[in-house]
């Protein structure tokens, strides 16, 4: 029985083992399943997103395929496009690099400052042109109305046709006389309100730059007619008496000023003298000169041949013709007594005395001219009757002498 009893035993503790390890493995079984089931899932998921990924690769395949053909088409046009980006970059670079050279930049300004001068020039040579294509037109109308009239532009009787240079002349001496008359009201103005020395000086220098344009101009004219010159055709008849070569005399000019300097300095007086008589001695030369020129020239064309109609052109006459040609020498040397006399008087002169001889100057021309006007205006029969009129007793020898022999000493 005792053997018995522990073989129960033994078995009863097998049958609780056993079914232990069965309740022990039924969890097991189940932590199995669950694992299994997860994995699986996760497999399906992987596929699923394998899947997916399968088809967005394909629909990026078919877009970059559809990109690639459009991309074909217009790939020459950018092409060309960036060539041309890069040639103009490259042109503009080189251009920067040849610009910050200072050898090109130098050049590149002569050549724009050579241009502008050439512009300008040709725009100035344009208004010349224009201003003179005006001046000749009223020279046409001026000669026209000279020759219906029967007298010249500078007063004269036209005894004959005048050089086209002379009647030039003419019209630039009428507008140097206009300037002259805006230089003498600017002279006054400024004496009258008592300018500052240096605005002063200014309007004097501008005077002797003026006066300097009319010798310019009267040496063009004598080297084309002189005689219009000498004979002062192109000045009013009271300006004509005191003609001498053209002109003014200097020395009478300083005889005439000298009264009508005030406060003048014994340096100043001293100067004024030497500089007379030095225009006196080159004066006296000048006429002796010219008188000996007439003579020579006078017994050159005595000595000649009788001159026949069809022709002028004797040996005489031609020795004649070369012996005329020195006028035009002496009429420049005149012209540069008076152009020289002018400016030593502004040496020797302060700005306001000398402003005050341009004006003495300018007014003693406007007196002689007006002088003129009066005589060419006055009552012609007043001045016949006068003429007529018995000489009175004042004057024994208009008495004791004939009105007709008045001049038969000539």
């Amino acid at each position: 029985m005792a053997n018995e009893i522990p073989a129960a035993n033994s078995y009863s503790k097998g049958n609780l083992l056993s079914a232990r390890s069965n309740d022990s493995a039924a969890p097991q079984n189940t932590i199995n399943q669950q694992e299994l089931e997860s994995s699986a899932s996760m497999i399906a998921s992987s596929e699923h997103n394998k899947q997916k990924q399968k088809q967005k690769q394909k629909q990026k395949e078919m877009m970059m395929s559809s990109d690639g053909s459009k991309a074909a088409t217009v790939a020459p046009i950018h092409q060309a496009v960036a060539i041309q980006e890069k040639g103009r970059i490259a042109g503009s670079t080189r251009k920067d690099v040849k610009l910050l050279d200072p050898k090109t930049l130098r050049r590149l300004a002569q050549n724009r400052e050579a241009a502008r001068k050439s512009r300008m020039r040709k725009k100035a040579y344009v208004q010349q042109l224009e201003s003179s294509r005006i001046r000749l037109q009223q020279l046409e109308l001026n000669l026209q109305r000279a020759r219906s009239q029967g007298v010249f532009p500078g007063g004269c009787n036209a005894l004959g046709d005048t050089t086209s240079g002379a009647v030039m002349f003419d019209m630039e001496y009428a507008r140097w006389m206009e300037n002259n008359r805006k230089r003498l009201s600017e002279l006054r103005g400024g004496l009258q309100t008592h300018l500052h020395d240096e605005n002063l000086s200014l309007i004097v220098d501008e005077c002797i730059a003026h006066y300097d344009e009319l010798f310019r101009l009267k040496a063009a004219v004598a080297r084309s007619d002189v005689f219009h010159l000498l004979t002062g055709m192109w000045i009013t008849p009271a300006e004509r008496c005191f003609l001498w070569m053209g002109g003014f005399k200097p020395s009478e000019l300083l005889k005439m000023l000298m009264p009508q300097l005030d406060l003048l300095t014994e340096q100043q007086l001293m100067g004024i003298c030497n500089l007379q008589q030095s225009l006196q001695q080159a004066e006296e030369a000048l006429s002796q000169g010219l008188g000996q020129l007439r003579l020579l020239l006078a017994e050159t064309v005595a000595s000649g041949s009788p001159i026949h109609e069809s022709t002028y052109a004797g040996n005489h006459m031609l020795i004649a013709l070369g012996k005329l040609a020195n006028l035009e020498g002496f009429v420049r040397q005149a012209d540069n007594l008076r152009q020289q006399t002018l400016h030593q008087l502004r040496r020797l002169l302060t700005t306001r005395q000398a402003a005050r001889c341009f004006l003495v100057i300018g007014e003693y021309f406007n007196h002689l001219r007006a002088l003129s006007a009066l005589w060419a205006s006055r009552p012609r029969e007043s001045f016949i009757a006068n003429e007529t009129a018995c000489p009175t007793a004042t004057d024994p020898q208009m008495v004791h002498q004939p009105q007709g022999s008045q001049f038969s000493a000539f």
